[in-house]
C-alpha cells in the first residue's frame, strides 16, 4: 500500500472511501476536490468533501478514520502525513433542490474513488455562482467543462428547475468552449 504522504488527492479520497465502505459507510466525493481532479490540477483544493450519503453517525466516522491515522480537528479530519483535510458534509447528496444524478467509480491503486460526474461537478459549482454570485465557482465550472465532456442539456434543464435559466443562457457558450470572454 502506498504511504499516505505520497498519495494524491484522488488516491487519498479512494483510500478513505474504501476503508469506510468496509465499515458500511458510503461517501461520495464532491466540491472543490472534484474540481481539482476534473481540472487536472488547474484548480487546487486542500480539502476532501466526502458527502455522508446515509448519514453515518459521527462516532462511527471518527472510529473508522482513527483506524487509518486521521484525527478530528473541529469539523475536519487530519492525517499527520497529508496536507489534505477530510470533511463529511451530511446528505442528502444533492445540488440545489435535486438529488445528484451522476456518480462514477474510478479504480485507483489505493482503492475505488466514488465521485460525482463532471456534469454534476459543473452543476455543483454553478449552484454557488447562481445562488451567491461566486465568480470563482463559475471559473471552476468552466475549467471542468474544458477538460471533460459535459451534458449541457442536463445543465440547462437543472438551471431552469433552479430558476436560473437566464443566467445559464448567458454563460452557455463559455461552458461549451465557444466563448473566451471573461466578462459574464
Amino acid at each position: 500500500m502506498k504511504a499516505v504522504k505520497t498519495m494524491s488527492q484522488a488516491e487519498l479520497a479512494a483510500f478513505v472511501q474504501t476503508h469506510l465502505r468496509g465499515h458500511g459507510v458510503r461517501v461520495v466525493l464532491s466540491g472543490g476536490a472534484a474540481v481539482s481532479i476534473y481540472s487536472d490540477g488547474k484548480y487546487v483544493s486542500l480539502d476532501l468533501d466526502l458527502v455522508n450519503v446515509y448519514s453515518a453517525r459521527r462516532r462511527v466516522l471518527s472510529a473508522a478514520m482513527s483506524e487509518i491515522g486521521f484525527r478530528e480537528q473541529g469539523r475536519h479530519f487530519k492525517h499527520p502525513d497529508s496536507e489534505f483535510l477530510v470533511e463529511f458534509p451530511p446528505g442528502p447528496l444533492a445540488i440545489g433542490s435535486e438529488p445528484i444524478r451522476g456518480i462514477q467509480d474510478i479504480a485507483l491503486a489505493t482503492g475505488t474513488l466514488t465521485v460525482i460526474t463532471p456534469t454534476e461537478c459543473v452543476k455543483d459549482r454553478l449552484a454557488a455562482y447562481f445562488h451567491w454570485g461566486d465568480r470563482q465557482c463559475l471559473v471552476q465550472a468552466i475549467m471542468v467543462a474544458e477538460q471533460h465532456e459535459i451534458d449541457l442539456a442536463e445543465i440547462r434543464r437543472w438551471s431552469q428547475a433552479e430558476g436560473f435559466l437566464e443566467a445559464f443562457e448567458r454563460i452557455r457558450a463559455r461552458l461549451a468552449g465557444q466563448d473566451q470572454d471573461p466578462a459574464v
